[in-house]
């Protein structure tokens, strides 16, 4: 009787502990968490190389969930389907976008929402959705091959201007005005000693006439002025002209 006692015991036990190890995996399995998980949808219009299944979702660079499922839209080839299971008490707003990134140098992709305060309303599923569709931003790799596009269309622009700058009339110009250039600078010295032969004349023989010019001028103009003061003193001196005193008794 005790033996069958003992494997009773024994079999119940074996049955529970498989119970408890079968409800771990199914709760692990499931993603079953204290905190409770809200499903929200993503629309990636870009290459998701790199992101899996499981992958962890962060808000602003801290961990609040992982990447439910992955799939190509029927309707669209070009657009990849994301569901999420994002933390409950994550603030998921109008203004959250969600963007691809990597992990370092190990290129375990992993996505990100970011929320810069733009729109702080919650965001809840609209009609027609069957889970709140959060918007997405260009990842870091697009944003630099965009970048790249714009400065390879602009070194393309830069090398036809230059192309259509040296083109043969315009080569035969650019010729023509560094030949005159190089006329100019051969006759530079020549002008250059010209130019102080003219100063050395001009030193020599124009100042000095010049200045008795200028001299000249001086005597006539206070000649000029004391004329002037004379007619105002006398007016008759223009008809009779300027005499001298009559000189009286007892003079010379």
């Amino acid at each position: 009787m005790e033996k069958n006692v003992n494997y009773t015991v024994i079999g119940a036990f074996v049955i529970l502990l498989l119970f408890f190890i079968t409800l771990s995996i199914i709760w692990l399995s499931a993603g079953f968490s204290v905190d409770g998980y809200k499903t929200y949808q993503v629309f990636m219009k870009e290459s998701v190389n790199g992101l899996a299944v499981d992958a962890q979702v962060e808000f602003n660079g801290v961990a609040v969930g992982a990447v439910k499922s992955i799939e190509i839209s029927k309707k669209d080839p070009q657009v990849v389907i994301l569901l999420l299971n994002v933390k409950n008490n994550t603030p998921i707003t109008l203004g959250t976008r969600a963007t691809l990134n990597m992990k370092g140098l190990t290129g375990i992709g992993y996505l990100a929402l970011i929320d810069r305060g733009i729109d702080t309303r919650p965001l809840i599923a609209l009609p027609g959705q069957s889970y709140p569709v959060i918007n997405t931003a260009p990842s870091l790799l697009v944003r630099f091959d965009t970048a790249m596009t714009k400065l390879n269309d602009s070194l393309h622009q830069v090398s036809v201007s230059i192309q259509s700058l040296l083109d043969q009339q315009n080569l035969r110009s650019i010729k023509e005005i560094l030949r005159n250039m190089q006329a100019a600078t051969e006759s530079l010295p020549m002008l250059l000693q010209t130019s102080r032969s003219a100063m050395q004349v001009i030193t020599v023989q124009t100042l000095p006439a010049a200045n008795q010019a200028i001299a000249n001028l001086d005597v006539i103009t206070r000649n000029m002025v004391s004329v002037t003061n004379t007619i105002k003193q006398n007016p008759a001196a223009l008809i009779r002209g300027v005499q001298p005193p009559t000189l009286g008794p007892g003079e010379k």
